[in-house]
């Protein structure tokens, strides 16, 4: 009875077996070490567009893809030799409607009856997905082709620019040394007014044009509280004729990945901004703090100032020549750049604020 009982749960078994094999979505094939079809299921011959028939009575290598012929190669050699037991290939085949299809091709050694080696390949038709990467990588390309384009473009344009305001100034100094007086004159000032404008909108426009990402392997591993300590230093002057209060305490053990002339640029600006925009009703309190968070050091700069209406102005903040007090020397620039450095090094930027209460910037820098 137990021979009997055992017989039917094998049989059982194998039946389950065979269902699966014939009902799931993947391709699945058994196939003898020379390469012969042994067996199929119908998923098969729905992904090729033949029938069982034709596909037991071809050359497979007949419908590949030309210059995919070798692709298993190595990896066969491996699972042959014993050095593997699978592999996992991606191959281009031709249909029977004449189109290229994308098949992924996970392929296992097995052994049946006898210790006889076979092979069990699993197909999935990923040409849609294929697609979609080629689509998305002929996009990149085009993209990064016009941002070089720009890139060169601005580059050319600002040193033009720079050419052209560097001789308007020189003019203007053989005006002043020809013509005594003319210092004095109403249009003169308006244009030695506009040329100065002129060249510092070039300074700005050169700035811009210089920033672009950084690789990874040009960035250095930076101490955060020491560059913090330093920017502090280089402020002492502003932060006493403010009575402002400044509080390090950024963790002394926090690397970044960074440039030091970008971090430099990036605390400074953070803090004479915290300081230039401080509220008259209150001692201005800045406090500097750092924490890990995945594979960021967050960077935070809180002050008790001025705050900016962020449903009003949120969307505007990091755009350039974007102004949100009436400060007489505020032109709307260091935000913009300071963001576009902080992205160039492969970090980001958040900001919490409220008018009259303070705000909160949140500079995540890659950890080093």
């Amino acid at each position: 009875m137990k021979a009997i009982r055992s017989s039917q749960n094998v049989a059982n078994a194998y039946d389950v077996l065979d269902r699966v094999f014939n009902n799931t979505y993947n391709g699945i094939a058994v196939v003898s070490m020379d390469g012969n079809w042994l067996k199929m299921n119908e998923a098969v011959s729905d992904i090729f567009g033949y029938t069982k028939s034709e596909l037991f009575n071809m050359d497979i290598d007949n419908i590949v893809f030309i210059e995919d012929l070798g692709v298993h190669e190595e990896k066969f050699e491996k699972l042959i030799s014993g050095k593997i037991d699978k592999y996992r290939v991606k191959q281009r085949y031709f249909h029977k409607s004449g189109d290229v299809i994308w098949l992924l091709i996970y392929v296992t050694l097995v052994y049946f009856k006898e210790g006889r080696p076979h092979m069990i390949w699993q197909f999935t038709d990923v040409t849609n997905r294929q697609k979609n990467q080629d689509k998305l990588k002929a996009m990149l390309s085009v993209a990064k082709e016009q941002n070089d384009r720009l890139t060169s473009f601005a580059n050319i344009v600002t040193h033009n620019l720079r050419s052209h305001s560097g001789n308007l100034t020189s003019l203007t100094k053989f005006l002043e040394d020809d013509f005594e007086g003319i210092v004095a004159n109403e249009n003169y000032i308006m244009l030695k007014q506009a040329i100065d404008n002129l060249e510092e909108t070039v300074a700005h426009l050169t700035e811009v044009a210089k920033i672009r990402e950084i690789e990874p392997s040009k960035l250095q591993d930076l101490n955060l509280y020491e560059y913090v300590e330093k920017a502090m230093y280089n402020i002492i002057a502003m932060a006493q004729n403010s009575n402002a209060l400044i509080y390090n305490e950024i963790d002394e053990s926090h690397y970044i990945k960074g440039v030091p002339a970008y971090l430099d640029s990036i605390i400074l600006n953070f803090l004479t901004n915290a300081i230039k925009y401080k509220s008259e009703k209150r001692i201005p309190i800045i406090e500097l703090t750092s924490l890990i968070e995945d594979e960021y050091i967050v960077f935070k700069i809180k002050d008790n100032g001025l705050g900016i209406d962020m449903d009003k102005f949120g969307d505007k903040l990091f755009q350039m020549y974007k102004t949100f007090h009436y400060n007489d020397d505020a032109i709307g620039i260091g935000l913009f750049i300071t963001k576009n450095h902080i992205e160039s090094l492969g970090g980001k930027i958040t900001v919490n604020s409220e008018v009259d209460v303070g705000t909160e910037f949140s500079i995540y820098f890659r950890k080093a």
